[in-house]
């Protein structure tokens, strides 16, 4: 599926867990390039995390006195990963213009024991790209929840990363959140670091003001995202020609953090609804 408007173009795969396959400005690629034989969503240049984002550890927890335990995702055992919209076959609703509305209804079972629907809206215009994912409790009691999305920015040799967040979740050796860390102990994005010089990064930025900025050599790209989304998951692996900026509404292994901590993880009533933003823009500098 393709959309055109103005300068950009968007290729979407809803078979393929509502992946974006390309999006490009002025012939430019915004996110990186798929591969020829795309056969995965970890492969693609954009995908949605839905009803959590990012880690759970062991595929375990324990809420509202049940104790869960997910599946392992594979390759990624013995965790539990991105939810389960990313490996499903997404419906489309309506295409209308430049915008595709996308949903996707899943029971309770073994990847998830509440019943739940989520619903994405992609809407390409002049301006760029508008994305909107929105999750609803379908069950008939009270669920955990979180959405996220996962776009891989296309770098460039110059490329840089601007993104305010003044703290990041340090990881232990199983890469669940181990302690609360001041930006600089890893990489701190404030003033723009070149995303090639960068060390590893597969990390959850707290705090963050929902804004990012990749400054490419002669332009640049904007992220922003709605106020829900307070962590910014970075991953930035050596020696690739992406970074990931992920827009998220709650930390990795939310689903496990102490009681008192403000990890971000919606508790949704039956019926209830979460919603996650975001706009990409390109333009030249």
């Amino acid at each position: 599926m393709k959309i055109e408007r103005g300068d950009w173009a968007l290729n979407l795969r809803p078979e393929l867990g509502a992946s974006i396959t390309s999006l490009t400005w002025r012939g430019r690629d915004v996110l990186r390039p798929s591969p020829g034989d795309l056969d995965s969503p970890l492969a693609a240049p954009s995908f949605p995390l839905a009803p959590y984002a990012n880690r759970i550890d062991g595929g375990a927890f324990a809420f509202a006195g049940r104790a869960v335990r997910l599946p392992a995702t594979p390759g990624f055992a013995p965790h539990a990963l991105h939810g389960v919209g990313w490996r499903a076959r997404w419906n489309v609703l309506r295409v209308h213009g430049g915008t595709v509305d996308l949903v996707l209804a899943a029971q309770a079972g073994a990847e998830w024991p509440w019943a739940w629907t989520a619903s994405h809206r992609l809407s390409l215009s002049e301006d760029g790209l508008e994305m909107s994912l929105s999750l609803a409790n379908e069950d008939a009691a009270a669920m955990p929840a979180g959405l996220g999305l996962h776009p891989y920015f296309a770098v460039e040799p110059e490329t840089r990363l601007q993104l305010s967040a003044p703290k990041v979740w340090l990881t232990d050796a199983r890469e669940i959140p181990e302690r609360l860390a001041d930006a600089a102990d890893l990489v701190d994005w404030s003033e723009g670091a070149a995303v090639v010089e960068a060390p590893f990064v597969d990390h959850a930025y707290a705090d963050w003001d929902g804004r990012a900025t990749l400054l490419h050599d002669g332009w640049r790209v904007d992220l922003t995202a709605s106020p829900n989304a307070r962590w910014a998951q970075i991953y930035a692996p050596r020696g690739e020609r992406f970074v990931c900026v992920e827009p998220v509404t709650h930390r990795p292994d939310a689903h496990n953090a102490p009681s008192d901590e403000d990890s971000g993880l919606t508790e949704l009533a039956p019926g209830g609804a979460l919603t996650l933003t975001a706009r990409i823009t390109a333009s030249e500098t």
